[in-house]
């Protein structure tokens, strides 16, 4: 199934839309319910939506510390995608109590909102992972390289693999090409392939030239077929198969040093903690 909603040029991951959907179903219950009272609860709501994500992400900046450290503005940039999840909703129940105590009369319509807000994000993020393809092997997909070998995706079995799918024109893709040729390098146990979507290899030659960028294992998928097998069209997407070939996730929008430390720590437990 694909991971994200396409709206002309924006591509918006499920999880996104399952967090705005959550986010109105609780305004809409909440807000309903404290008017019987004369009470608005839609300030609230934000407030308590607001805490749930501070908590998300500082739990996912403590977890990644390391890498952070060496870029402490990364922090604030949040399109790298890097929530702490259950942190999060742990943050929001503890500030609505909080904040039920204080206002008594809206205890009932803040936890009842929370709770069927609660219940609907984490059915649909039980949904997307038991939706997506289920340990799928690496393609049987032959592409050209940059350097004009043909190179079979199933060679890479034996480690675990990242492969990129991204052009030149995405601005997102651009921004995290540093961060994955970083990776490259700490991860010499894990083979990182760039498939190009849709390019001619002299408009990649000139943008990896002009980027400094040294990345190995740089391919071509002009009809971009692998795309298509996967059911996923926004780019950038990466897909994480284990050392065994099989699909293990994938991630819809642009990486940091610290997301993709968290991904290849579900290939190797033991990387999770540091970020390294």
């Amino acid at each position: 199934m694909n991971q994200s909603i396409q709206i002309g040029p924006l591509a918006l991951p499920l999880s996104l839309v399952l967090l705005a959907l959550a986010v109105i179903i609780a305004l809409l219950v909440a807000g309903r319910m404290a008017r019987k009272s004369g009470l608005d609860a839609e300030g609230p709501v934000y407030k308590i939506l607001l805490v749930g994500l501070l908590v998300a992400r500082l739990a996912f900046v403590y977890q990644f510390s390391t890498v952070y450290l060496n870029a402490p503005w990364t922090i604030l940039d949040i399109r790298d995608g890097g929530w702490n999840a259950p942190a999060g909703l742990i943050g929001a129940w503890l500030y609505a109590m909080t904040l039920t105590r204080r206002v008594a009369a809206l205890r009932r319509p803040l936890l009842s909102a929370l709770a069927l807000a609660s219940v609907v994000w984490g059915a649909g993020m039980l949904w997307l992972t038991v939706s997506m393809p289920d340990a799928r092997p690496l393609p049987e997909f032959t592409a050209a390289s940059i350097d004009d070998r043909q190179v079979a995706l199933p060679a890479f079995k034996g480690k675990p693999t990242v492969i990129n799918l991204w052009a030149t024109w995405c601005p997102p893709c651009r921004r995290e090409m540093p961060a994955l040729e970083q990776a490259q390098k700490d991860h010499p146990d894990v083979n990182f392939v760039f498939l190009n979507q849709g390019e001619s290899p002299a408009k990649v030659r000139q943008f990896l030239d002009g980027n400094r960028l040294a990345l190995h294992n740089v391919l071509f998928d002009p009809k971009r077929e692998v795309a298509r097998l996967f059911n996923q069209s926004a780019l950038p997407t990466t897909l994480f198969f284990d050392a065994d070939g099989h699909l293990a996730g994938i991630r819809v929008g642009e990486l940091s040093q610290a997301t993709i430390a968290h991904r290849l720590g579900a290939l190797a437990p033991g990387k999770a903690a540091t970020g390294r």
